[in-house]
């Protein structure tokens, strides 16, 4: 099957075919003809599997068909500014060759751009919950004209606590609308969101229930907390990965390792929710042209970045909500691409590995640890162990 058997428009094909795209990928194929037609959709689809064009691509062709408005026609919902200004970026280039205007809106930058931008007009608005309420708040921008409303990422945007402010836009859009909500897994609160949310919806699986990538070759070092810095910089000299994108629980965390790595003279940067916009998409950027070679992240990193073909993943510790796992995880073996995904798993952390099993209904290969230099400095101080919290859901 090519794109241009699903009743895509030949700017949209030209688009593709520019990036190089010939054929869809199983949820391009199965959610792309659903769209065009008006359909609600609940599609359930790992990271990596080509969902942002399964749902920009037809919502594009909708626009295309109709004139522009002031005000925007399809509303996108991500739960951060990554995923906001990568799913910008994706609507941009597949419609270059349209006259559809796109704009994209999210927290920690300035607002007055943006309420710039949403007067002079768009068609295609990607935003973060929060900001795109501080808008309305403001009365910079009408979602009285939305046709099409995208829920990208719902399960994420829940676990972080948007579910009052998604109700809240609701709320500010017609009651008659097209819906499609995209989630990697299904919980019960994001069953009952499908429920309220949408009208007979065609209903799209391309991979088991929180399932992890096909091609993710996952295995897992028992390691002492203290010694887990001086692992990740042997794995990472010694099986000389250019690129490794390593997770962490906490931000302080982040820090701190990004400083050992650097010291161990690894090149790292740091990403989380209290570094500035500005030095996310630097360190992001940094990452992808290799002059960054670990990217240290929270959660906040777990959804959203598409780095392609990122070879390694790395859990420097485990993630409190085991789902968080197959999200981590998702960051490599992305496009049929093949990839690694390393945890250390200290003592304190045996029950989060026993929850991650579970979930994934198999145990994870245990690897022995190689031999590797531990480089204590004189007067270093004891590690302090993070505590484990196996059921808390926090923001990153």
């Amino acid at each position: 099957m090519s794109f241009s058997d699903l009743g895509l428009k030949p700017e949209l094909l030209r688009a593709l075919a520019e990036r190089g795209y010939a054929t869809p990928t199983p949820i391009q194929s199965q959610a792309i003809p659903p769209v065009l037609a008006g359909r609600d959709v609940l599609a359930g689809a790992q990271t990596g599997t080509g969902k942002t064009a399964a749902f920009v691509l037809p919502l594009l062709q909708r626009l295309a068909g109709s004139p522009s408005a002031r005000s925007p026609r399809v509303l996108t919902l991500v739960p951060t500014r990554e995923l906001a200004a990568q799913v910008a970026e994706s609507a941009r280039l597949y419609g270059r060759h349209s006259s559809v205007r796109v704009a994209v809106v999210f927290g920690g930058v300035n607002i007055n751009p943006q309420i710039a931008t949403l007067r002079a007009g768009c068609d295609f608005l990607v935003a973060t919950p929060g900001r795109l309420l501080d808008l309305a708040e403001q009365r910079a921008v009408d979602l009285g004209h939305i046709e099409s409303l995208v829920l990208d990422e719902a399960d994420r945007m829940l676990d972080m606590g948007f579910i009052r402010d998604i109700r809240r836009i609701l709320r500010l859009l017609p009651r008659v609308r097209q819906n499609l909500l995209f989630s990697a897994t299904y919980s019960d609160p994001i069953r009952q969101l499908a429920r309220d949310l949408l009208k007979d919806p065609v209903a799209i699986e391309v991979a088991a229930r929180n399932a992890t990538a096909d091609r993710v070759t996952q295995e897992v070092y028992k390691v002492p907390q203290q010694d887990k810095r001086h692992l990740l910089a042997h794995l990472i000299e010694d099986g000389e990965w250019q690129q490794v994108l390593v997770f962490t629980r906490t931000k302080h965390g982040a820090n701190r390792l990004t400083r050992q790595l650097e010291e161990s003279g690894i090149r790292a940067a740091a990403i989380h929710g209290n570094k500035s916009q500005a030095a996310r998409v630097r360190a992001l950027v940094d990452f992808k042209e290799s002059r960054v070679r670990a990217l240290v992240a929270t959660e906040v990193a777990a959804r959203g970045l598409d780095i392609k073909e990122l070879p390694q993943v790395v859990n420097y510790e485990l993630p409190n909500v085991p789902e968080d796992y197959v999200h981590r995880i998702g960051r490599t073996a992305r496009a049929g691409a093949a990839g690694k995904a390393v945890s250390l798993v200290s003592a304190e952390e045996g029950p989060l590995l026993k929850d991650i099993e579970r979930l994934l209904k198999r145990a994870l290969p245990v690897t022995a640890l190689p031999r590797f230099e531990v480089a204590r400095r004189p007067a270093e101080p004891a590690h302090r162990v993070e505590p484990v919290r196996r059921a808390g859901r926090h923001r990153r």
